[in-house]
């Protein structure tokens, strides 16, 4: 964003100076100033914002340039006070003005910064001037600074608005990221687990059913270093796709971990869930891949139903994972429920 602020700053720069220019400009007509002043505003007014973005642009470091000469728009609303007669409205206006500009541009305290140059400016002018004010602020001058008061006001907050639209684009994004597993595209284990919670607690309230499952790809480890993790992330992905196939409409699924996802399937019985884990189970049996065609996946599932012995996710999860362990062990490419192991035909 700051790599960025003389770019960002060069139209709001023009606005401002050129609107503020109109208000200051019906200050010295009606103070019949001297040639002089009106050079002066010309400089501050047109010419010195172009002179600002050239500086800036062609600098070795854009970002510091454009900082020195956001202190001197400072400066120079604090020289033009004493020169406007310390007209009012118009005084008051271009010093809130060019301070929040410097609030608005997210550069940390550097409205602080340009503190001391403006009241350098305005104590060492109005020494040169003697002080000489006229307050009063006519009729002409207010309708003179009223296209500053609203334009700029109004621009300003559009760029605020446009800004906040893209933080909060930002703060999705991130929280997508928080949330999905990049390479399967499930929930990320955090937010898996914060699901499974939610479930575990809705059964504790009201008997609401809940079946956990836990999956685990066979013999990932030797087909990843047989084939290396190219293949590997293919496998996960493929794998990832059929969970999401079967899964949609019907619960969460997440990426625990490695090659080991979790399936959460509130409002379902066992018979709907070992129904949903054996059409998962068998089509990545039935996965074919297009790296490796003789390669074949299978995957073990273990399952576990919320009970009041549950008492939080971690043990809900370690009877998941318990049974997945017996799945394993009983020959793999297989379905365990909390003691009991479902064979399934394994290929070689």
């Amino acid at each position: 964003m700051f790599a960025r602020l003389p770019w960002r700053t060069y139209r709001y720069r023009i606005l401002g100076m050129g609107l503020g220019g109109v208000c200051m400009g019906a200050v010295l007509l009606e103070n019949e100033a001297p040639l002089a002043l009106w050079l002066l505003l010309l400089f501050t007014s047109v010419i010195w914002p172009h002179i600002a973005f050239q500086l800036a642009s062609r600098s070795a470091s854009p970002y510091r340039t454009e900082i020195r000469n956001l202190l001197f728009d400072s400066a120079q609303v604090g020289i033009w006070v004493p020169l406007l007669q310390f007209n009012l409205l118009p005084s008051v206006l271009l010093l809130t003005v060019v301070t929040v500009d410097k609030i608005s541009t997210g550069v940390p305290r550097l409205w602080l910064w340009s503190l001391p140059g403006m009241l350098g400016g305005l104590l060492l002018t109005g020494l040169a001037t003697g002080y000489a004010a006229q307050p009063a602020t006519s009729m002409w001058v207010i309708a003179a600074s009223l296209p500053m008061l609203m334009i700029h006001t109004i621009a300003v907050s559009l760029s605020s608005n446009r800004l906040m639209h893209r933080i909060r684009d930002k703060n999705r994004q991130l929280d997508q990221l928080s949330r999905i597993d990049g390479l399967t595209g499930l929930h990320t284990r955090r937010h898996w687990q914060e699901l499974a919670r939610h479930a575990l607690a809705r059964h504790r309230e009201d008997g609401t059913p809940a079946m956990l499952l836990m999956l685990d790809l066979d013999n990932f480890k030797t087909c990843n270093d047989r084939h290396g993790h190219a293949f590997g992330d293919e496998v996960l992905r493929s794998v990832a796709g059929i969970i999401r196939t079967h899964m949609a409409g019907m619960g969460e699924a997440g990426r625990y971990g490695g090659d080991e996802f979790t399936l959460l399937l509130p409002g379902r019985q066992k018979q709907e869930a070992m129904r949903i884990a054996e059409s998962i189970r068998a089509e990545v049996e039935s996965l074919s891949l297009s790296a490796a065609p003789d390669t074949r996946v299978s995957i073990s599932i273990g399952m576990a139903a919320a009970s009041g012995e549950c008492a939080t996710l971690e043990q809900w999860v370690e009877r998941a994972d318990t049974a997945l362990y017996r799945a394993k062990h009983s020959g793999r490419n297989r379905i365990a429920v909390q003691g009991t192991v479902l064979a399934a035909s394994c290929r070689d």
